[in-house]
């Protein structure tokens, strides 16, 4: 892994991680000095977490982490932390480990220069379409793979919380949607979620596809570089975006409540 540097590495993180929230965006988020509380109902987990980005001395990080468990508590949901090295506080991480909390999918955040993606597409591959809005077809490949039986309403109304420009990209080879992922352009840089590739397409270029096209797109709304998150576990998604040109930037992983392992 190549490490951030010492001036640019923390605030580059944290503009990535913030970024990604907004492209994943909770039903209810509070400010708390600097620290994003979010929750949202029945979502998936990660973007009801909280990023505490704000500054935070040893003497009040006991309370600042406090007053995060009484938000989910009258929610009644357990906290749950995102642990991004350089854009916590410090002492954040310890600390939730005394008080029990348990460290989760460890992460890893990647980026690459648009130019690089666009031109590792993959020749001979089948079409690319690209939309602003979700459109059914491409919803149903994402909960096909992702949506473990789930409330698909529940991710219907996140992808329509999201303000920021959108691309919702699908590859097709006849009436059949292979692959599809989507892309959110902020500020310069553009996220890249919900990448899912039918079983019986994988491994064809379907993936590399999508991922081109959302670099194309990306560049096309003045983004000059994207960025991913993925599970360091996950060691077909890590070749996938590594032939990609993504390098990683940063390894994070979450803090938990003993109570939240087993919602």
């Amino acid at each position: 892994m190549s490490a951030p540097t010492a001036v640019s590495g923390p605030r580059l993180v944290r503009g990535l991680q913030e970024r990604a929230a907004r492209a994943l965006p909770a039903e209810h988020v509070e400010d708390a000095r600097g620290w994003w509380l979010r929750h949202a109902s029945g979502a998936a987990w990660w973007a009801a977490t909280v990023l505490p980005h704000g500054e935070a001395g040893p003497a009040e990080l006991p309370g600042r982490v406090a007053g995060a468990e009484r938000f989910y508590a009258c929610r009644g949901a357990a906290a749950r932390f995102q642990i991004s090295p350089g854009a916590c506080p410090p002492g954040l991480d310890p600390l939730l480990a005394e008080r029990g909390y348990l460290r989760r999918s460890p992460m890893s955040l990647r980026t690459a220069p648009v130019e690089r993606v666009v031109a590792r597409a993959p020749a001979g591959a089948p079409r690319v379409l690209v939309d602003e809005r979700p459109t059914p077809p491409w919803f149903d490949v994402w909960h096909a793979v992702h949506g473990h039986g789930g409330d698909p309403r529940l991710e219907w109304d996140m992808l329509a919380r999201v303000e920021r420009p959108c691309a919702y990209a699908r590859v097709v080879a006849g009436a059949e949607v292979l692959a599809v992922g989507r892309a959110v352009a902020d500020t310069g840089w553009a996220g890249v979620f919900g990448m899912a590739t039918l079983p019986e397409a994988r491994g064809a270029g379907a993936a590399r596809q999508v991922l081109a096209a959302l670099a194309a797109w990306a560049g096309a709304h003045g983004a000059g570089r994207v960025y991913l998150q993925v599970e360091r576990g996950n060691i077909a998604a890590l070749r996938l975006y590594e032939r990609m040109g993504f390098r990683e930037i940063c390894a994070y992983h979450y803090r938990i409540a003993p109570g939240a392992a087993s919602r």
